[in-house]
């Protein structure tokens, strides 16, 4: 039996560009029993899939101590048994299986259990975020201490150098060598872990051949604007870290606990899925949790990026971090601290950041043969003019090593992912849920959006308005439909349930019960075989009369959509709920289809509810009295017509459809559907949100490609000009590192809120 695969997630202090990721990515592919290795530079972490036999933690964290880098796990994750996996499928619904695959077209998601309970083993802390680790100010840093006591070193020479000229060639080497030693052992270790053309080797030849030459003070301030480069890099990229990261900041240390009858102050941490917390006005919630008792409003925008504060009553859903108003309540937590929203949001994003994007994959592919290229060049700059042309050595060989440190791609290698990761973390701080670059990418070429109805473009919260009893009394129809919905957690059967329970009514025991997708329940009440489902699937069971088939279509021409209750066979009733579009849904549509998409409702409903609701939202194209199998051909069929398309829907239905579409995203209302269900999520269930991950994505992707220009444009210029003699080794340094900071510095532009 072959042995089973795990994942050890790390944190990683003092990584703070690719260059840094690619070594360590090439050192810890070396280690026996190491299977696969992603190093993101963006979230400061290294995902390690090894054999689940063997302890490879020891050994990577050796080898990457060796490189000059702080390592601690965050996590382990066994790969699940595919043989313990069930598909989950109640009620004909496919829950969270949706992410669990790729979809066949490089979606990538998370690997949490289908509830949305995470599978971490080993954690540091179940609420310290992964972000936490190695944040410190620049100046206690290895590299901010390195670059002070070189900058002193650069200055006392300087000094020595006036006072006795004669030891300036020698104190300058001495100060060069207070900066390069520790850059010239990481440039050997990387070499021997399989890296010899790394930054640090480049500095390092270069620095050296500058000393040879006679150049020691141009070498020595080489050095220091090599470890200010270095610095400012890190500097940016904890910004891009801490953007995100600051998240868990938002959930209080403590938490208002009701034991035995008395409110007792816990740590938040410690609270327990059941427990019941008081939430006091003013104050923010500690927990996801389902309000018990009270109303109040609570300001959801720190959450989900909602301006106007929602009201919450009994029943309704709270998130963790988010600000009670004006009123106390009682909260039943539903989520530990480590799986609460904002903690699954850190680690959703962290986790996203860690799937590269298509342009970044082509960007490292192509940096592999650009290094050894450049040093290639440089060789030959140093070497063919004075062999050849009778040019001067030292010129040459200086103007070589300048190349060298022009050539380092560090700055072409960060512009994808800086991009990408501030993106995904100004989505997140919005509560637009996006699962990687591939899927960022993707959602900025989308031509044509497919949407649900129920819960998508409408407020999924119908009232059951009309119960229509034709062979049973109402009361036994409302009970029987509603003992067949308690195990769905679809919007008509919530509604069917809501009036049983408002009517005092007692459901009977059902057996069997089951949820045939898209068409309706059935089930058993003693002897009775019950049936409900849409009046195309019961009337395939059992023919309408003309007059029930009259009064149906009537409720329908009233903006109702209409389910049909059977029992041994027979018509037994039948009950009409309404559901009203989203407030936002008009302005929502209306934007999609100003930026030249295709806008298209799929719906399981009848075709006159489904036309109101569409001339309700500015007569988008409809396509009704769908089955699942419908919804995916219709995808298919956009797909086939030339569209990118984008299927929204609630994360738990119409999962074929979701899977066909170059991207599922998910707008329901559940916390466990829009963070697990699909590529990408809106928080806050808004239509709006769809036209706001395009226009963040099509941002995001003007960004790479300034990046891009910037990165390859300024190596393009010191080349020439160092070849010509007007530039040398210190702006030659500058186009590296210089550039390397000015490509992240604009990537962070995107973590700026948008313009109104």
């Amino acid at each position: 039996m072959a042995s089973r695969v795990r994942e050890t997630r790390y944190r990683v202090d003092g990584m703070d560009c690719a260059s840094c990721a690619a070594k360590i990515d090439t050192a810890v592919r070396r280690v026996a029993g190491v299977e696969d290795v992603t190093v993101s530079v963006t979230a400061g972490t290294m995902t390690v899939r090894h054999a689940d036999g063997g302890d490879v933690g020891p050994a990577i964290v050796k080898k990457v101590g060796s490189l000059g880098y702080g390592l601690a796990p965050l996590s382990v994750v066994p790969e699940p048994d595919p043989a313990q996996l069930d598909d989950h499928a109640c009620c004909g619904h496919d829950h969270g299986n949706h992410a669990l695959h790729s979809h066949g077209h490089g979606h990538a998601h998370s690997h949490d259990g289908p509830s949305g309970s995470p599978t971490n083993t080993v954690s540091i802390s179940a609420s310290q975020p992964a972000g936490s680790y190695g944040a410190a100010p620049w100046w206690q840093t290895t590299k901010g201490r390195l670059t002070i006591a070189c900058g002193i070193a650069i200055a006392a020479a300087y000094g020595i150098g006036k006072l006795m000229p004669a030891t300036e060639p020698w104190v300058f080497t001495l100060a060069m060598l207070v900066g390069l030693l520790p850059i010239a052992r990481r440039a050997v270790m990387a070499a021997c872990f399989g890296t010899p053309f790394s930054i640090e080797m480049l500095m390092t030849v270069a620095a050296a051949g500058a000393v040879v030459i006679g150049a020691g003070e141009e070498a020595a301030m080489v050095v220091f604007l090599f470890l200010i480069g270095e610095l400012l890099e890190g500097v940016a990229a904890g910004k891009a870290r801490a953007s995100i990261q600051a998240l868990s900041a938002l959930v209080p240390k403590s938490a208002l606990i009701e034991m035995d009858g008395k409110m007792v102050e816990v740590p938040a941490e410690s609270l327990s899925v059941g427990a019941v917390i008081l939430v006091r006005p003013g104050d923010r919630l500690p927990a996801d949790g389902i309000v018990v008792a009270g109303d109040s409003s609570v300001d959801e925008a720190p959450v989900t990026g909602e301006s106007t504060p929602v009201l919450k009553e009994a029943g309704d859903g709270v998130f963790a971090g988010t600000v009670n108003g004006e009123g106390a309540l009682r909260v039943r937590v539903t989520a530990a601290a480590a799986d609460n929203t904002i903690a699954r949001v850190i680690r959703l994003v962290e986790e996203a950041q860690e799937m590269k994007a298509p342009t970044e994959r082509f960007i490292d592919r192509f940096s592999r043969y650009y290094t050894p290229a450049v040093v290639l060049v440089a060789a030959l700059v140093a070497i063919v003019p004075p062999l050849l042309f009778g040019g001067l050595w030292q010129d040459w060989i200086y103007k070589g090593l300048a190349l060298l440190l022009i050539g380092c791609p560090c700055a072409l290698v960060i512009s994808t992912p800086a991009a990408i990761a501030a993106s995904l973390t100004a989505g997140a701080r919005r509560g637009l849920l996006i699962k990687g670059g591939a899927v960022l990418e993707t959602i900025g070429k989308i031509t044509a959006v497919a949407f649900d109805k129920t819960g998508t473009l409408t407020e999924g919260k119908p009232k059951l308005t009309d119960v229509i009893g034709f062979d049973r009394p109402e009361s036994e129809v409302i009970a029987h439909a509603a003992a067949l919905g308690q195990g769905s957690s679809h919007p008509l059967a919530q509604a069917i349930l809501a009036r049983a329970e408002s009517d005092g009514l007692t459901l009977p025991a059902v057996e069997g019960a089951k949820a045939l997708g898209g068409r309706g329940m059935t089930g058993s009440v003693g002897d009775m075989a019950l049936f409900l489902g849409s009046p195309q699937a019961a009337g395939a069971r059992a023919p309408l009369t003309g007059e029930q088939q009259a009064r149906i279509e009537a409720l329908q021409g009233d903006r109702k959509t209409v389910s049909v209750l059977l029992a041994n066979g027979a018509v037994a009733g039948a009950l009409a709920m309404r559901d009203e579009p989203r407030v936002d849904a008009v302005k929502g549509v209306k934007a999609l289809t100003e930026a030249g998409l295709r806008v298209v409702m799929l719906t399981g409903d009848n075709r006159r509810t489904a036309g109101a609701i569409a001339d309700r939202l500015g007569g988008i194209e409809v396509r009704a009295e769908l089955l699942p199998e419908d919804k995916q051909r219709i995808i298919g069929e956009l797909k086939a017509e030339g569209f990118a398309v984008a299927k929204v829907g609630d994360g738990i239905n119409d999962a074929p459809a979701l899977a066909a579409a170059d991207v599922g995203i998910a707008i329901g209302s559940g916390t466990d559907v829009a963070l697990e269900a699909a590529d990408a999520a809106s928080l806050h269930a808004r239509v709006a949100d769809i036209d706001a991950m395009i226009k963040l994505s099509r941002a995001t992707l003007r960004n790479i490609y300034q990046n891009i220009t910037a990165a390859l444009g300024l190596k393009a210029v010191f080349l020439v000009t160092t070849i010509a003699g007007v530039t040398g080794l210190w702006p030659a340094i500058l186009a590296d590192t210089g550039a390397t900071v000015l490509v992240t510095m604009n990537a962070l532009r995107l973590l700026r809120p948008p313009a109104k």
